[in-house]
This record gives structure tokens, sequence and C-alpha cells, in this order.
């Protein structure tokens, strides 16, 4: 065991059925994934007991074949690199869904993009990486870290266009008041369920993007009725969120400029029939906007192109903030990897 524990590879020559037997115990007592090739009858006990047996398709016994996990049905070993390649990618591919599910799931979101992660490349330089450990966790505590960063982006994101459309004129050189709609402080806001004792509290009719006014008989009503603005501005934020997070779990840790999105096409096809989500259930985002049918079913209301500029504002950092936690995991990998050299 000392022996098979020493770095770089090593050849044993001459052994015994027995001894790759043993050697293969051993590895699996060092908490290795064994993987044994073989094409004999005397190899079939070591190809059963390794965790992945492969045997030849062509030149392999059939007592080798029935005791094998994979069989090379071309007898090449450069196959064996494809497949693993592929194994990986799928890997990869599951937990960029689970990724994008947990950032959107913790605030009760479920968006329509999974189905096309299953479609994502192999991370550029897949196979320049070490094998996984056995008991390596699908979430570690850096994996989870992000989540919570992402997460908590689109949660601060979506009460916040709708809290910056209530209290504010403008934002960042974006005028929020084009449509006429009365501000309020955010105390009040904070507390707007104490609006009947507010003494000379007033609001104005505010346009909405086909030219009708937005009116309510009774002013209280701006916290209810009349917020279908700041509704719309909210739910259109977690559309764009969906849209560019999608493109941040192409890949686990690289870049989208060394994996561009269109190396998987049917994202991209996904992004532009789904973009238009502005329901959970059904709807496209234009057609529900502005349809004025669909648009009172949906409680929503067409946006003018400021408000679309804000929704892009705010909805494009979760880009910039996976970016940067990508670069400080590469960096850590590095170092624990120097490390251990």
């Amino acid at each position: 065991m000392e022996t098979l524990s020493k770095p770089g590879g090593m050849v044993f020559s001459r052994a015994e059925p027995r001894h790759k037997q043993e050697i293969i115990r051993m590895l699996k007592v060092m908490g290795e994934i064994v993987a044994m090739t073989g094409d004999g009858v005397n190899d079939a006990p070591a190809l059963k007991l390794a965790d992945i047996g492969i045997t030849m398709g062509i030149t392999g016994t059939e007592v080798a074949k029935e005791a094998s996990d994979m069989v090379l049905a071309d007898d090449n070993f450069s196959t064996i690199v494809l497949a693993v390649a592929k194994g990986r990618s799928v890997y990869n591919n599951m937990k960029a869904f689970i990724r994008y599910m947990i950032s959107f799931s913790l605030f009760n979101l479920l968006w329509d993009y999974q189905s096309s992660l299953g479609f994502n490349p192999p991370d550029v330089g897949i196979m320049q990486k070490p094998p996984r450990k056995s008991d390596d966790a699908l979430i570690n505590s850096w994996v989870l870290f992000r989540y919570l960063i992402i997460g908590s982006h689109v949660g601060i994101a979506n009460v916040g266009i709708f809290i910056l459309w209530y209290t504010l004129a403008s934002f960042m050189d974006i005028n929020l008041v084009s449509d006429g709609h009365t501000l309020v402080e955010l105390s009040q806001l904070q507390n707007w369920g104490e609006c009947p004792t507010w003494s000379n509290f007033s609001v104005v009719p505010y346009m909405i993007g086909d030219g009708h006014l937005i009116t309510v008989s009774n002013q209280c009503d701006y916290f209810t009725i009349g917020k279908v603005k700041a509704m719309t501005l909210s739910l259109s934020v977690l559309v764009a969120i969906e849209m560019f997070n999608s493109l941040n779990v192409l890949s686990e840790d690289s870049s989208p400029l060394t994996l561009p999105p269109w190396r998987n096409p049917w994202l991209l096809v996904a992004m532009s029939v789904s973009f238009g989500l502005l329901s959970v259930l059904i709807g496209f985002h234009c057609l529900i906007l502005y349809v004025p049918f669909l648009a009172n079913m949906f409680a929503v209301v067409p946006l003018s192109l400021n408000e679309w500029f804000l929704v892009i504002l705010v909805s494009l950092p979760v880009i910039l903030i996976d970016e940067i936690l990508k670069f400080f995991g590469r960096s850590r990998r590095y170092r624990m990897k120097e490390k251990i050299a």
C-alpha cells in the first residue's frame, strides 16, 4: 500500500489474477476509484471487483464481458477517455441545473430554462481536472455560498426595483417619473397599511404605455391597485435575471468569455422563446404586456424604454457577481493545487 500511495505512474508486470485483485482492494481502501481493463477469463474476478470494469467488445471473452461495467465495442482505449469526458460533462450539467434552480428556489421561483441546461457542452479543459473523490459533496460550502449570493441578488433586485419606482424620481440618470406617478417616502411605503390615518396624502393618475391613465378612487389604493407598474417592473426583473443567470450556469468555473452561450444553441433557443415569460404558468412577456386583454388578465402594464433600461440595469449584475465568484473559485483551487504539489 505504501508503494501504491507514491505519486506518479507505476507498472506491475507478470501479475497473477490474485495480485490484480489485491491491488484493486488496496486502492479502494485508499479511497481511490478503480478502473480495471481486461479481456480474458482470468481477468473476470478483478473486473468484477473494480469500481469500473472495462473489457473489449471484439476480442474480449463472454465471461469478461459479463463481469464488466463497460464494453469497448471498438476495442479502442481512447474511447475510455471520450466516455470519461462525457460523464464529467453530464455531471457538470446536473450541477448546473441544481445551481440554477437553487438560486431561484430561495424565493420560490420556478422558470423554464432548466431543460436546455442538459445540453451544455463540456467545460474548457474538463479532462485536465483531477478525478472526483467518491465522497465529494455535490454542494460544498463554497458552492452554497455562491447560491446564497446569487439568490440574495435576485431578492434585492426584485424588491429594490419596486422601491425605486415608488420613492425615486431617477436612478443612474434614468427618469422614473415620466409616466407622472406620485412619489412617496420610503417610510410611507414601509407602513402603507397606515395610509388611512395620513393627512394631506394625495396621488395623481399616471400614464401607462398604451396611453391610458391609472386612477384610484381611494388615495390608499395607490399601494394596491396603483402598484401595477411597480409589480410589472419587479416581475420583468425576475425574467431578465433568469435569462442572465442561465448564461452563468453554462459552466461552474469557466467565464462566458471562454465558454460562450452559442456553444449551447438550445439554451439560446430557450432564451429567445422564454424571455417573454412573465407568468410562471403561461404567457409571453411582450404578448402579455402589450395585448390589453392579457394585460388585464395578468395585472401587468406596458413598460417604457427607460423602464426597460432600468430592468436590464438592475438584472445584469448577476453575471458580474458570478464572474467575480468564479474568479475567486479558480484562484482558490489553484492555490490548493500548488499547496498539494
